[in-house]
């Protein structure tokens, strides 16, 4: 630049431009026009024309500006999140935990079903023997000699993306924005989602990110594979190992018959003894249960559960939950409370009722026991099913 366009200081006795945040005085005002005419002059246009030339630079230089901002931004929300590996460490602390009894409960997440479990049990298995134990043999895991160790050892799985702390939604509102219909609500199976901050409190939830060794999944696939080449290659095999399969597949299909002759029999005699003998008899009333295989077949048979029996069941549970609710509360030191509608946790002892003389009280039937004399009152036993471990959570 030359040296006109330099801007040019006042001689003494002119005042020089107004400070900043000061109002400026007449005189400086008129310095200024007479330099925004000398200006004009220089570029051969009128005050006027070269104040709008000014504006317009300005305008040009804010657009500018913006644009190049919002070319960053752009590309700052385009350029994709690139989590490092994750620590030997977190790796190791995460199969520990994985190996522990941490209770985890099925949940769902992005439409996938994933493992949840509760952070005061992680924290409590960091801080068990057993963890010493894998210590001594593991020396990848972190010292833990107390609370603050445990929860610094735990913060490593969400700073490795192995675990991430969660909290239930509802299912609906999940989709909201989709094209594609809303699920339905499975009971007691939450919809979760992934929280901005991760913390280490005991009520937190997180959910199982990192699905350990692979070499089951591999094992499976290829085992799989083996067998769909061995039944595609049937006609190669030797005759003896043809005619064993045909052996095989004729005693399934057995098996298959007898099951839904069994299950037809016992729909014939549960119809019979509703009438003959209410509420009705079942043959192995847990054979469609969601039980395990041996779990189907036993007990042998059981009387059909009525509308009281299901409130006994419930109430005998609530007083359970109750009990241990109090014994929990006087571990703690804690009074007891109990909830409104429900049982009281410690019951008066009821006053014990003699029992007629007139009835006999008849054995609890096994199945192959003999039946009870003619002319004596039996008592039902309630039906015999394989109720689910109460969720301590």
């Amino acid at each position: 630049m030359s040296d006109e366009s330099q801007p040019s200081e006042p001689p003494q006795g002119m005042p020089g431009p107004p400070q900043p945040g000061q109002q400026p005085t007449p005189e400086q005002i008129q310095q200024m026009q007479r330099q925004l005419a000398i200006e004009a002059e220089k570029h051969g246009m009128s005050v006027p024309e070269y104040i709008n030339k000014l504006k317009q630079q300005a305008m040009q230089q804010h657009q500018a500006q913006m644009r190049q901002q919002q070319q960053q931004q752009q590309q700052q929300q385009q350029q994709p999140i690139q989590p490092g590996p994750p620590k030997p460490e977190a790796i190791a602390v995460a199969n520990f935990l994985k190996s522990q009894d941490l209770k985890p409960r099925t949940v769902i997440h992005d439409e996938k079903r994933k493992d949840m479990f509760r952070v005061k049990r992680a924290i409590r298995a960091l801080m068990s023997p057993a963890y010493q134990k894998a210590r001594a043999k593991n020396t990848l895991l972190p010292d833990v000699n107390d609370r603050t160790t445990a929860e610094n050892t735990f913060k490593m799985l969400p700073l490795s993306l192995l675990a991430l702390r969660v909290s239930k939604i509802d299912p609906e509102t999940a989709h909201e924005g989709h094209a594609h219909a809303k699920p339905k609500r499975v009971k007691g199976l939450w919809t979760v989602r992934i929280e901005q901050h991760q913390e280490a409190n005991d009520d937190c939830y997180y959910i199982w990110l990192y699905e350990g060794s692979q070499w089951k999944m591999k094992l499976y696939a290829g085992g799989a594979l083996a067998g769909i080449m061995a039944v595609v290659l049937f006609p190669l095999w030797p005759l003896f190992m043809r005619q064993g399969v045909w052996y095989l597949s004729m005693g399934m299909l057995g098996l298959i018959g007898l099951f839904f002759a069994m299950a037809i029999v016992r729909l014939i005699l549960f119809v019979i003894t509703l009438f003959a003998a209410p509420p009705g008899l079942w043959l192995y009333p847990n054979l469609f249960e969601d039980v395990g295989f041996f779990d189907s077949f036993r007990p042998v048979w059981a009387w059909q559960e009525t509308l009281e029996d299901i409130k006994n069941k419930k109430r005998a549970k609530k007083e359970k939950k109750a009990a241990k609710l109090a014994a929990k509360a006087a571990a703690n030191g804690k009074p007891s409370k109990a909830k409104k509608g429900g049982v009281s946790p410690l019951p008066e002892p009821a006053t014990p009722v003699p029992a007629p003389t007139n009835i006999e009280s008849a054995p609890q039937p096994t199945g192959s026991e003999a039946a009870p004399p003619s002319g004596a009152v039996t008592q039902r036993p309630p039906r015999a099913t394989v109720e689910e471990a109460d969720d301590d959570e």
